[in-house]
């Protein structure tokens, strides 16, 4: 391998369904980047440290999906300020002397993603769910959230969790409970963070001029909840817009190179999304 030629990937399991490849390709080839790599290893929390130890010189950097985001950072050399506030790296930066440095893209692909639709702010807002999606979320809504967010929850444990999320994020949060999660739907702004299905239900009591969802979901697209908010007339966030938002952040810190090619990375997502 020649001194020119870096490489990348996405380590995670399962994996063989991410779009990384396909997105980080798109951003090398629109950056003319013709030397640089990206692939995909399937790998779970036992089998990290072993693949850690077999990076070299080459290596530029790595994403990181579940369960691997906590998992990686004894691993790391250092970690930003952002992925420490709610324990989860899903990027590794390799820098040229050595050191392997983690941050969390999602929070602030969060934020762009809103941003490309004009949402800078807003006075309160709710999450549907408690998991790690929620966190990254409730640390999203802490830059943009100047009231209370409300967390529709299906257990005390998960209800306690998001409180303790709030109180170390400095944002205030309510919890409810999940039987009452049509309330949330009248929020100015609903992050939907739950798995496939899980919304499904809450499709059938949009209110008639709904404001904004955040659906994290892109794969089926769209959910049930998606559509029926469209159809309302409601703005919506897709998962896709996070994935790639997160993904540019990701190219720009591993190449140098800013800004990261957007459209060409979105429309990359797309047609791969298209063909499934």
């Amino acid at each position: 391998m020649s001194a020119q030629q870096r490489r990348a990937a996405v380590l995670g399991s399962p994996i063989a369904h991410s779009l990384s490849p396909v997105l980080h390709r798109a951003a090398y080839e629109a950056l003319g980047l013709a030397d640089w790599s990206y692939d995909r290893f399937e790998i779970d929390e036992a089998g990290l440290p072993e693949f850690f130890g077999r990076l070299g010189p080459e290596w530029a950097g790595l994403s990181l999906t579940m369960p691997l985001k906590r998992a990686v950072i004894p691993l790391l050399d250092e970690i930003s300020e952002t992925a420490a506030a709610v324990e989860a790296v899903n990027t590794v930066v390799c820098t040229a002397d050595g050191r392997r440095v983690g941050d969390n893209t999602d929070i602030p692909g969060m934020v762009a993603a809103l941003r490309e639709r004009g949402i800078e702010q807003v006075e309160s807002a709710a999450i549907l769910g408690a998991g790690a999606t929620a966190s990254s979320a409730l640390a999203a809504l802490a830059r943009i959230c100047t009231g209370e967010v409300v967390a529709y929850v299906r257990s005390e444990a998960r209800a306690a969790e998001m409180r303790q999320w709030g109180e170390r994020l400095d944002i205030e949060v309510r919890v409810a409970d999940w039987a009452d999660a049509a309330r949330a739907l009248h929020a100015p702004l609903v992050v939907a963070t739950t798995p496939a299905g899980a919304t499904d239900a809450l499709s059938h009591v949009v209110p008639e001029r709904p404001a904004t969802l955040f659906d994290v979901l892109y794969d089926p697209w769209p959910t049930e909840l998606a559509a029926r908010w469209s159809a309302y007339g409601g703005a919506v966030v897709s998962g896709l817009d996070l994935l790639v938002h997160q993904a540019v952040l990701q190219v720009e810190q591993m190449t140098g190179r800013e800004p990261g090619p957007l459209d060409a990375m979105r429309k990359a997502g797309e047609r791969a999304l298209a063909e499934r």
